[in-house]
């Protein structure tokens, strides 16, 4: 590991532990339904559905996310990375990530997608964004920060920014906001809000590559329902999906970036 890496001061047992027990949690409580307890996230969701509801297959994408946490926990728990200082400072963030991500779920089977879910992953999203943050301002990642920790993590908070997007519109529905002709408009609108912030992030995030997939994997499913189904949501959808590659490729396009986000590495 590069020496510039190590701050020196060993991390709290208790951060690292946290993490790890927390990646955990956050999948253990995804399958409480199957004992009985709540009702599977996917059905509140089929059952507050609105234009921009992704496709079912879209949210397979748990399952990488799922195992790219452990990775993460495990890699950050592992003793040579004790005095860690990028791990040591997004750490407590990606608990509270993980923490936010078990409340939703936990809060979401037994509830339903309203406001108080929307605060949750709003909650969530903002720890997530603090991480990134972090992981654009460092001066140099090497090839175990890169792959074991910012993959995962950036991965996970590009679909929690679609994500809460969704909520938020579902929630809108639910309340009685979002109803009859107003529905498709709204829809529309929010696909375009969400390209750019989304665009706006990769902008700001030097063109992180692992985020816009994933953005872009969420507009995908979400143009196999709502942009079939309506003209003005696939037109943002269109405008949303070009916001965000334009955004990448043009950050991208600087060598600095492309070394940053894809090396070379210098060791774990």
């Amino acid at each position: 590991m590069n020496q510039s890496h190590l701050s020196g001061i060993p991390r709290p047992m208790l951060q690292r532990l946290a993490v790890l027990l927390l990646a955990v949690l956050q999948i253990l409580v995804t399958l409480l339904p199957g004992l009985g307890l709540g009702e599977p996230i996917g059905s509140r969701s089929d059952a507050i559905r609105t234009l921009i509801t992704p496709a079912g297959w879209a949210f397979a994408i748990w399952g990488p996310l799922y195992a790219g946490s452990i990775v993460y926990a495990v890699y950050q728990a592992l003793p040579a990375q004790r005095g860690h200082a990028l791990l040591g400072r997004i750490g407590w963030y990606a608990a509270g990530a993980f923490l936010g991500n078990a409340v939703w779920a936990l809060y979401t089977q037994s509830a339903q997608l309203d406001a108080v879910s929307v605060a949750i992953i709003l909650f969530t999203l903002l720890c997530l964004l603090a991480i990134y943050r972090g992981v654009v301002a460092a001066p140099g990642l090497t090839s175990g920060e890169r792959f074991l920790a910012v993959l995962p993590l950036s991965a996970l908070a590009a679909w929690l920014t679609a994500a809460a997007i969704l909520n938020v519109t579902a929630a809108l529905k639910y309340h009685g906001v979002i109803a009859g002709a107003a529905a498709e408009p709204i829809a529309a609108a929010v696909v375009i809000v969400a390209g750019l912030i989304a665009a706006l992030a990769l902008w700001r995030g030097r063109g992180n590559p692992w985020y816009a997939l994933v953005f872009l994997w969420a507009l995908a499913g979400i143009n196999a329902t709502g942009g079939e189904a309506s003209h003005p949501v696939g037109v943002a959808l269109l405008v949303a999906a070009l916001l965000v590659v334009i955004s990448a490729a043009v950050r991208l396009g600087r060598a600095r970036n492309r070394r940053h986000w894809f090396g070379p590495g210098r060791g774990v």
